[in-house]
């Protein structure tokens, strides 16, 4: 997982009332709702404009956990789970060269919230100019000692001129962020007219979250640090236009109904055998609990 490219990450001394985020982080204007979906932190709360659920976690439950983005021993995956990483980033860079309508070589590509720099790395590889963009300083320092272009801090302290890049992603950052609508324009700043910004996060309108409401681990701040917003396709859509994106594509994959470790193996594997059975029709209906959306600026 990436780290979260927002001034969220280094704020640290900011003191803001509890709960951290007290409106739709979309900014659509919606009124927050209390849900069902109760957390340690608290009752999630739904948008009743886009749909966003957010946090009610406090500001210093959130800094606690987003520290685990600058530990030693962060993202380091064994090599079973890199070579399924290179899979996935080898597909979505051909969905960008795609888009773009051009060779990887006439690309130039920003990774934002970079961590290691390894879809950096995969992007190098495969002939993008490529570079990254990591706030967490120690975790970007080790992406530089491989070798990789990798710059510390936040996306608007680069100072990157208008129109500089032809696409940007943002792995797994939306999540993190109280209020994604800066970073995004910051974003559309940067590419060209016609560039593309893809976007991964999780998708709070999937079945996975349908059967397993606040069970599900991306929901958990402990599991998973700083996560305190929760998109859908039409938050997304809502936050993309407001930007001045069209959204070209949102993709959707995966279901299950249990987390390991959570239930009997028996069980758990029953279950992971029918979720597995649903993956098709989930990506079909637009309900898997991983979303991507490609993005196209106007």
């Amino acid at each position: 997982m990436h780290c979260a490219a927002s001034r969220d990450f280094r704020d640290y001394n900011m003191t803001l009332p509890v709960p951290y985020i007290t409106s739709c982080p979309v900014g659509c204007g919606g009124t927050p709702q209390p849900t069902t979906l109760r957390l340690p932190e608290g009752l999630l709360r739904r948008c009743t404009h886009c749909g966003q659920l957010f946090s009610a976690a406090g500001e210093s439950r959130y800094r606690e956990t987003m520290a685990s983005f600058n530990a030693p021993d962060f993202n380091r995956p064994p090599p079973r789970e890199m070579e399924r990483r290179r899979k996935v980033a080898r597909r979505r860079l051909q969905t960008i060269s795609r888009l773009l309508g051009k060779p990887p070589a006439d690309i130039r590509l920003v990774d934002i919230g970079c961590s290691r720099g390894q879809f950096v790395d995969f992007a190098t590889h495969a002939g993008f100019a490529v570079e990254g963009v990591e706030p967490a300083p120690d975790i970007a320092a080790a992406a530089r000692a491989l070798g990789l272009k990798v710059s510390t801090g936040l996306l608007e302290e680069q100072h990157y001129p208008d129109a500089s890049f032809d696409a940007a992603s943002l792995f797994e950052v939306a999540e993190h962020l109280r209020e994604p609508l800066p970073l995004l324009q910051e974003c559309r700043r940067i590419i060209k007219p016609g560039g593309i910004l893809i976007i991964s996060t999780g998708n709070a309108a999937s079945w996975t979250v349908s059967v397993m409401g606040a069970r599900w681990d991306y929901f958990h701040m402990e599991k998973d640090g700083g996560h305190i917003s929760f998109f859908n396709p039409q938050s997304i859509t809502t936050l993309a236009r407001m930007c001045g994106f069209n959204v070209e594509r949102i993709e959707t994959s995966r279901v299950k109904f249990h987390e390991k470790g959570d239930i009997a193996p028996l069980t758990y594997a029953v279950g992971k055998m029918a979720a597995e059975l649903l993956n098709l029709p989930a990506r079909i209906a637009g309900r898997g609990h991983d979303m991507l959306a490609y993005l196209r600026r106007r």
